[in-house]
């Protein structure tokens, strides 16, 4: 449910780092982000970080072009390096302490993913930053996101999500009859094929009972007010707190 959190779990896209670009990354963006999750490190909340790669690459989309799809998995973890070192960077200038964590081993740029170490640096009120989704190809960063939320023992996943302010009933962009959900169930929405997350992550955080909160990164504060637990976006828990649709 809803409500002040001690870990958290924010999942950015990589094309929440773009801005208005078309491609790669946009350095007044990236520092509002960062300076957004360094005011709930004030608020003594601990936040760990999983950053997509699709700003620069998405492996499933060129392997649909002929490349072999477990090597284009292995580039877009690449790309997701990237962007954890950019946002790396930001959070350093807004006068955060930051640690990246890689599942690919990359030992000149990053510490290499060890849970316990991981969670001592939330700890000590540190943003990790987890690199290269999974390590694993035919794995999404949303994936990724879920299993190290559930790993790292957070008590929410927060999806920033890119132009996106909530989980509707269908693509609003194609039916404009479609509603917005203030809360539903992780059941509810694989039940109704929500395209929310890939349906690997949103069964594991089911299985673990972990809330999901859904929201539009371009939320004014959206980034911090999710990460305190305030009512922006779509909320999915084990039980919704009220009626689970409303009219826009």
């Amino acid at each position: 449910m809803r409500g002040r959190y001690r870990r958290v779990l924010l999942k950015l896209s990589g094309e929440a780092l773009m801005g208005d670009r078309p491609f790669g990354i946009d350095a007044r963006t990236t520092k509002l982000l960062a300076t957004q999750i360094c005011r709930a490190i004030g608020d003594d909340i601990q936040v760990a970080v999983v950053v997509g790669g699709g700003n620069f690459w998405r492996g499933a989309t060129v392997a649909e072009t002929g490349m072999d799809r477990a090597t284009a998995d292995y580039a877009g973890m690449l790309a997701t390096i990237m962007n954890a070192l950019a946002l790396q960077d930001a959070l350093e200038k807004v006068g955060c302490i930051v640690r990246t964590q890689t599942a690919l081993p990359i030992a000149q740029v990053a510490e290499p993913y060890i849970r316990r170490r991981a969670i001592r640096h939330l700890e000590k009120g540190r943003v990790v930053i987890f690199a290269a989704g999974t390590g694993n190809p035919y794995m999404t960063t949303d994936t990724a996101a879920a299993l190290r939320a559930i790993e790292v023992d957070c008590e929410a996943l927060i999806m920033a999500k890119h132009g996106v302010d909530g989980v509707y009933t269908a693509d609003p962009a194609l039916d404009a009859s479609a509603r917005r959900y203030d809360e539903l169930t992780h059941l509810e929405a694989i039940q109704r094929r929500l395209k929310v997350m890939d349906i690997t992550a949103l069964s594991m955080c089911m299985e673990n009972h972990l809330p999901i909160i859904v929201f539009d990164v371009a939320t004014p504060d959206g980034i911090y007010r999710a990460l305190r637990g305030d009512h922006v976006g779509t909320l999915i828990a084990s039980q919704p707190e009220s009626e689970p649709v409303r009219n826009i």
